[in-house]
């Protein structure tokens, strides 16, 4: 399993905050997705070919810890890696790092079921695994 991290840079929008200026905490599920997204299209696997190839990714689980707070026109980094890759499962770990100061803001997870377009469980395809192995 290859443990760098893929980044993708966002800067939080004014419409991702609350009335104080800070990032309402759904929008972190968001920017996990925006990343895990990104991070599967520079393996050269974007969601369209997973889906192309009868392999869809269901969420199953999700935890996230907040650390500190993000605020409006920050430059953030997401950070995603594949933690886990099993037979019939892919654990995706983040990080949540504000640009400027390097202050990490959040982690979290999200777990995926691999299933068919019927939704059925499936295995991951051996070629996919590789393609997180690089």
């Amino acid at each position: 399993m290859n443990d760098a991290w893929h980044k993708t840079e966002l800067r939080v929008r004014y419409a991702e905050t609350d009335q104080m200026g800070i990032v309402h905490h759904s929008n972190y599920i968001i920017w996990f997705e925006a990343a895990r997204s990104d991070y599967c299209r520079t393996i050269d696997m974007p969601y369209t070919e997973w889906e192309a190839n009868d392999v869809l990714l269901v969420v199953a689980e999700v935890s996230l810890r907040y650390k500190r707070p993000a605020f409006y026109d920050d430059l953030l980094l997401i950070c995603v890696r594949a933690a886990e890759v099993r037979s019939r499962s892919v654990r995706f770990a983040y990080e949540v790092i504000r640009k400027s100061d390097s202050e990490l803001l959040a982690t979290g997870e999200t777990l995926h079921v691999v299933t068919d377009n019927s939704r059925r469980i499936r295995s991951l395809p051996p070629d996919f695994v590789k393609l997180f192995e690089r």
